[in-house]
């Protein structure tokens, strides 16, 4: 039920906090989220966020802060995963596996230690109601490295995305490109279940990147389309949640999954072949500029 009659948001530091992180969490995503769709492996980034459940409820268990949990557990499948260079495409099955072990390997941790279950569900759905002044400036520190990481590597990621076989023909290092990105998105994805959770990490990791990619012609336009999209639903979604007293999770994925579908509506048909897509047209020129 609505109310109406409370003061605004921004009156109460939990809710400033809550925007605070958004903001760095949602353009982050909306980032390396185009890369993820562009890249193909959207179920490597659901896989991630999985194994970092297992890492969070680890950490709980232990007694530390279960960011760093998530951090260490997700780097480590990260790392296994970006070994298996542009063949992590052809895993489904084996990084399913691995999914299901780290769920289960965080349900056991659960079942031990009771008193800690209502910290790590948590985890799943999202926390962002509850995150500190301290927990703002970890996400702010790790949010600017993730994305320097981005923009150190964003033209050759781009080509060894766009084409791996020509770009390893041309010189890019497509395997080590492979590796750091995943690394990238291991902290992009740590950093997003403190939002929406472990469960609908692919509201802020996939859907808007992938609307921004339906309605923008160029990689550039994509990405900032992407990262504004993330925001916009993630300020409404606290907005609506702080009025509605529902989760926060709810409204951001409604809002993700409300603009994609009307995006693959209302956009032409994508394109079928490299030619045709915006993003693969010139990969020469891509690796030409990326060379000077």
């Amino acid at each position: 039920m609505i109310t109406t009659a409370l003061p605004g948001p921004l009156q109460y530091p939990f809710m400033v906090n809550a925007y605070l992180v958004g903001t760095i969490v949602s353009i982050l995503a909306g980032v390396v989220g185009f890369f993820v769709v562009t890249r193909g492996v959207s179920f490597a980034a659901h896989a991630l966020s999985h194994v970092g459940f297992a890492g969070a409820a680890g950490a709980v268990l232990v007694g530390i802060d279960p960011l760093m949990g998530l951090i260490v557990f997700c780097l480590g499948a990260a790392l296994v995963m970006g070994l298996l260079g542009e063949r992590l495409r052809g895993r489904d099955v084996a990084i399913g596996v691995v999914t299901a072990f780290s769920l289960g390997l965080g349900t056991l941790f659960l079942k031990l230690y009771t008193r800690y279950a209502s910290e790590v569900i948590s985890i799943l759905f999202g926390t962002i109601l509850g995150v500190s002044v301290q927990e703002v400036v970890v996400t702010l520190a790790l949010g600017l490295l993730t994305v320097i990481a981005v923009v150190a590597i964003y033209r050759p990621l781009l080509f060894a995305s766009i084409d791996p076989e020509v770009a390893e023909a041309r010189g890019v290092p497509v395997r080590m490109l492979s590796i750091v990105f995943l690394l990238v998105v291991a902290l992009a994805v740590a950093q997003a279940v403190q939002v929406v959770g472990v469960l609908l990490i692919f509201t802020l990791m996939v859907a808007p990147p992938a609307t921004a990619q339906y309605l923008m012609r160029t990689p550039g336009r994509a990405v900032m389309l992407g990262a504004a999209l993330a925001l916009v639903e993630t300020w409404i979604g606290i907005t609506l949640a702080y009025y509605w007293s529902l989760p926060v999770s709810f409204f951001i994925a409604t809002l993700s999954c409300g603009i994609y579908v009307a995006a693959r509506l209302a956009a032409p048909r994508l394109p079928q072949t490299r030619a045709e897509h915006p993003h693969m047209a010139a990969p020469e020129r891509v690796v030409e500029h990326h060379l000077g």
